[in-house]
């Protein structure tokens, strides 16, 4: 019993003591209720500030603008999504261990692991990817803050403390509108990332408070700071950066707790664009869960493709739902059979979300169709269960294309040219209303859990298996009623484009894949093969 008693009070401090450290240091202790001090709001309401037309405010960007001001996701981003799934692993690995050390010793370890060794000319992450979870993250209260200062104040700068300048920097420009972003830097060693976190830059800080200003104009300048008290009140007033406000507005994490996240309709800049194959937020516990589903999740991959592949799509169909593929089929295409004797085939305008699409609606009208492609790896043609043909870009060569595919059969075309993941549809290319007298919408949306089955990697042979990779893919399937081609050939493409738009409750919009690529990968997405004779 004395044995029993002695474990039990090892296990009770061993607890208490991981506890404190995984608490940041603080412990918390019962008090009662007739000592508790009444503290005053650590910050005012940002309605109080009538007038910031002689004020620069100083906004950090972990402690005050995003809701959480933990940090891991975003960097276990960077280790997945630039290094690969080993990278990543060793990251999480080492998390347990992260807890032990000081903020910026473990601050420095996961950069090191994360930054080693990547290019800085590939490193696309700023803007492809991360820009996303930022948007997902932001607290309105604290949006509003950043918004009001933008518009009246003198000036506005944001400052990182945690992440370096070059996480953060793209987002803060290109989405919050801010142009004065602060950070610390990786060191660069021939082109490549050498991991090591480089000392704060405080004449870049004070340069974008006061350009070309004396120590004076600090002084007398009125700047307002706004942070978490995560760091603690007085630890931000001794921090250099925030050394030089007058004011220090903080917020507690109780109260962020009860922050609005900032609505997708508010985004200053609409969230169109973004890469990367993580379909999740990757957290300690939630990355833990998909490398546990790894193994499962390839064999999963492969008899799906065999069975959607190889096999007759009635039985695809049912043995693809036994094996979690989930499907929806809205207003069967049965009208839009091809009769016996026409001379041409029938033309089905869909919205691109996936290399699957054509797929999919081959096994819903139940009949192989053509697909015609842009821009398709010579990869991914050969191992395409139905016949595809790659277009030219030449109008005159791709119309006679199309038109002699089409008297041979039915042909699927995705006038936007690329995928796109949000509620949003590219512009329509008008080829296709020259075509036959009437197209046939459909309209295409996916689901998916934890990974993404489209890219503009190099790998993107590999986007179809990402997707069957989920623990449970959707495709949802309706057709529409047949549209005439009658008129001006763009506004029949502005037409079937809104009728899908209306049906989806997707936004219309005119960005092209030359947009999104050049946003995302800083190409225009052309794969350079030859086209096979058609």
């Amino acid at each position: 019993m004395a044995q029993r008693s002695f474990f039990f009070k090892l296990f009770l401090s061993f607890y208490r003591f991981l506890y404190r450290k995984l608490s940041n240091g603080k412990s918390y202790k019962r008090t009662a209720s007739t000592k508790l001090p009444k503290c005053p709001p650590q910050y005012p309401s940002w309605l109080l500030f009538d007038n910031l037309s002689d004020k620069t405010l100083v906004i950090d960007i972990e402690g005050w603008l995003l809701k959480s001001n933990s940090t891991f996701n975003y960097f276990m981003l960077v280790a997945l999504e630039g290094g690969g799934f080993l990278r990543g692993f060793l990251l999480l690995c080492l998390y347990p261990v992260l807890h032990f050390l000081s903020q910026e010793l473990m601050l420095r370890v996961m950069i090191m692991i994360c930054f080693f060794g990547l290019r800085v000319d590939g490193f696309k992450l700023d803007r492809a990817i991360l820009p996303k979870y930022f948007l997902e993250n932001v607290g309105l209260e604290g949006f509003e803050v950043l918004k009001k200062g933008l518009k009246e104040a003198k000036g506005v700068v944001c400052v990182s403390r945690v992440m370096p300048r070059i996480m953060v920097e793209a987002f803060m420009r290109e989405y919050m509108g801010v142009e004065k972003v602060v950070g610390r830097e990786i060191g660069v060693f021939w082109g490549y990332f050498n991991g090591v976190l480089m000392d704060w830059n405080e004449n870049e800080f004070l340069g974008m408070l006061q350009p070309k200003g004396s120590v004076e104009d600090y002084l007398n300048d009125d700047i307002l700071g706004f942070g978490s008290s995560s760091f603690g009140k007085a630890r931000q007033q001794k921090d250099h950066i925030f050394s030089l406000c007058k004011d220090i507005y903080i917020v507690s994490e109780a109260e962020k707790k009860n922050w609005k996240t900032l609505p997708r309709e508010q985004y200053p800049t609409p969230l169109v664009f973004h890469d990367g194959r993580l379909a999740f937020n990757p957290t300690p516990l939630a990355t833990l869960a998909m490398f546990l589903y790894l193994p499962l999740g390839l064999s999963l991959t492969i008899l799906r493709s065999v069975v959607c592949g190889l096999l007759p799509y009635r039985c695809s169909i049912v043995l693809g739902a036994l094996i979690g593929i989930k499907s929806r089929l809205i207003v069967p295409p049965k009208q839009y059979n091809s009769i016996g004797g026409s001379s041409t085939g029938q033309l089905y305008v869909c919205n691109h979300r996936t290399l699957l699409d054509p797929i999919a609606i081959s096994a819903a009208l139940n009949r192989p169709v053509t697909a015609v492609t842009y821009s398709l790896s010579r990869l991914s043609e050969i191992m395409s269960p139905i016949r595809t043909a790659r277009l030219t870009r030449n109008k005159e060569e791709d119309r006679r294309r199309m038109s002699r595919l089409l008297a041979q059969g039915d042909l699927v075309v995705c006038p936007e040219g690329t995928t796109c993941r949000e509620p949003y549809l590219l512009r329509f290319s008008p080829l296709f209303a020259e075509l036959t007298e009437g197209v046939v919408p459909v309209a295409l949306s996916t689901s998916v859990d934890m990974f993404h089955g489209t890219s503009t990697s190099v790998f993107k042979f590999l986007d179809p298996f990402y997707f069957l990779m989920n623990p449970r893919p959707e495709y949802r399937i309706e057709f529409l009623e047949k549209i005439p081609t009658e008129g001006d050939r763009i506004d029949v493409a502005n037409r079937v484009q809104r009728e899908l738009g209306k049906v989806l409750g997707f936004e219309q919009t005119t960005y092209t894949r030359k947009h999104k690529y050049l946003m995302l990968a800083g190409n225009e997405g052309v794969v350079e093969t030859k086209p096979k004779t058609v």
